[in-house]
């Protein structure tokens, strides 16, 4: 109890003693027509000689870009609106010194920071780019990527705090924090629809970064973490955020140059965006959660838990691809990347459709030491035994999205080029018939698979394995009886255990087929 009140103390201390700059008495008036580009800068200017903060009482703020500075916090009251000029002329080109992908290619937005320190946005107030009415000189609208304007930019920069605010209506990305270091973005929410590339956060190359208690819904994706330049992410935590969008919910990738390390997802629902009218992707969205790396990039250590998806058409999407796109024409062509040491548990999703969920690497690359457990799917099924039998391509180089492969091979998990998985106490549900086996294993080793319940046709056999090596399964349960447990395939296949059989459920117990050796299995306790 001490140790809370020292801290509300402090936290007094310090509202009632920060140097407060009002933009009023620098000449703004709040009335949603004057430009106050200049009249917001000359506050900004003045608290960065001391620090502390920057009030826009209630009104609207028509501006250009502000350029935040060291030991600024501009600080929107209620009902304060900033809101960004629709006259492309007032966003002034900017070009960060540190090299990334686009570099020289994004140019502009409403509120700049580079290389600075001890820097926020706070408040109970509205910030709207108003991104779908910026126009040139000539009266044409803004359209091309690099000419449009981030609501918030930031680059190279520490300490940084973002709470309270609503954010809405970007022309681009909502906000895009590149090579940032210790960043709390913390009970904000976007609303982000009115062009394309409307993204809710992009985390680019930063550590030490919290993101919680926050609310999106975006036309593009929702939180992504993507390694656009030399330096990784590393250490963040996203948690207790709602997210709802039309694209990809939560996502690492798709740019994907350097690296992704310990990263935590938790306490998060993704769930449909109340906006219908898409402009990217699927109204319900493309994936709940999507781990991608197809830039070289090395993605180490990611722990998702506790999250419930409904919507998305793929809940969960994990990918090692070869696009093979640098950061810097100046630089070597990157290698194939990696990915491992993944843990995802304690997930439910709901209305995922026809296209099933994919774990892939590439031939010779595989992903490793993936952990599935107390994993529950609701599928809307729907496939035939046409699709069970679709021969799904590599698509090595292509760009990773869930739905890359189109309907897969399977209804529920797909799993290609893979080492060392684990699946305990995963379900996979149909709310229609689906001829289509619920997991899928092609040259994989070492799996453990403990305990999967899934609905599946009489005539399908509930896991297929093609070319499989080291394979643990016990006690598989269908809903009801079903050709064999699992159809062995390939003459590459081996050392497939399986226990704990219920052999009610079972035409057969397994079923073997092209090429594979019956002696490749090894039958351990049986029930009737």
């Amino acid at each position: 109890m001490r140790f809370l009140l020292i801290i509300i103390f402090s936290t007094s201390i310090l509202s009632v003693f920060a140097n407060e700059y009002n933009v009023m008495a620098y000449g703004a008036k709040g009335d949603g027509n004057t430009i106050e580009t200049q009249a917001i800068q000359n506050a900004v200017d003045a608290c960065h000689k001391t620090g502390g903060i920057v009030v826009f009482p209630a009104g609207k703020y028509l501006t250009g870009t502000i350029y935040l500075k060291s030991n600024v916090t501009l600080y929107l009251q209620k009902g304060a609106i900033i809101l960004g000029s629709t006259k492309m002329a007032d966003y002034p080109e900017n070009l960060p010194e540190y090299t990334f992908y686009r570099s020289g290619k994004i140019k502009r937005a409403l509120i700049y920071a580079e290389n600075c320190e001890n820097i926020g946005i706070s408040g109970e107030g509205t910030i709207d780019g108003q991104g779908n009415m910026i126009y040139k000189a000539n009266g044409e609208a803004v359209k091309s990527y690099g000419e449009r304007p981030h609501v918030i930019w930031m680059v190279q920069s520490k300490r940084i705090r973002i709470n309270g605010i609503k954010l809405q209506n970007s022309s681009l990305w909502m906000q895009h924090y590149l090579a940032c270091e210790n960043l709390h973005i913390h009970n904000i929410e976007v609303y982000n629809h009115c062009n394309k590339n409307n993204d809710m956060i992009d985390i680019n190359g930063c550590k030490n970064v919290i993101i919680s208690d926050c609310r999106g819904d975006t036309d593009d994706d929702g939180i992504t973490i993507k390694s656009t330049h030399a330096k990784p992410n590393e250490n963040i935590l996203i948690n207790n955020c709602i997210i709802s969008s039309h694209c990809n919910a939560i996502k690492c990738g798709t740019e994907s140059n350097t690296g992704f390390k310990n990263i935590v997802i938790s306490n998060c629902i993704i769930r449909p965006s109340q906006k219908r009218d898409v402009i990217y992707g699927k109204p319900d969205g493309i994936s709940g959660i999507s781990l991608e790396v197809v830039d070289g990039a090395k993605m180490d250590g990611i722990s998702i838990s506790n999250i419930v998806i409904d919507g998305p058409r793929v809940p969960l999407f994990i990918r090692l691809g070869n696009r093979a796109r640098g950061y810097d024409k100046n630089l070597p062509k990157p290698q194939i990347g990696s990915i491992e040491n993944i843990t995802v548990s304690n997930i439910t999703a709901f209305n995922a459709d026809i296209t099933g969920s994919s774990i892939t690497g590439i031939p010779g690359h595989m992903v490793k030491n993936i952990s599935l457990e107390n994993i529950r799917i609701f599928y809307k099924g729907g496939g035939t035994f046409e699709d069970a039998n679709r021969l799904i391509p590599e698509n090595e180089s292509d760009y990773p999205e869930a739905t890359m492969f189109d309907k897969l091979s399977v209804y529920g998990l797909f799993i290609r080029h893979a080492q060392n998985i684990s699946l305990k106490d995963v379900e996979f549900h149909l709310q229609s018939n689906d001829k289509r086996p619920a997991l899928y294993l092609e040259n994989v080793e070492n799996v453990k698979i403990i305990n999967l319940q899934a609905g599946i046709d009489t005539n399908t056999s509930l896991i297929y394995g093609k070319d499989i090596k080291d394979i643990f399964i016990q006690n598989p349960r269908p809903k009801s009886q079903c050709l064999s447990s699992i159809n062995i395939h390939g003459n590459q296949s081996e050392s497939i255990r399986l226990t704990d059989i219920h052999t009610k459920y079972f035409k057969t117990i397994y079923k073997i087929s092209g090429g594979a050796n019956k002696k490749s299995v090894m039958l351990g306790t049986l029930f009737k």
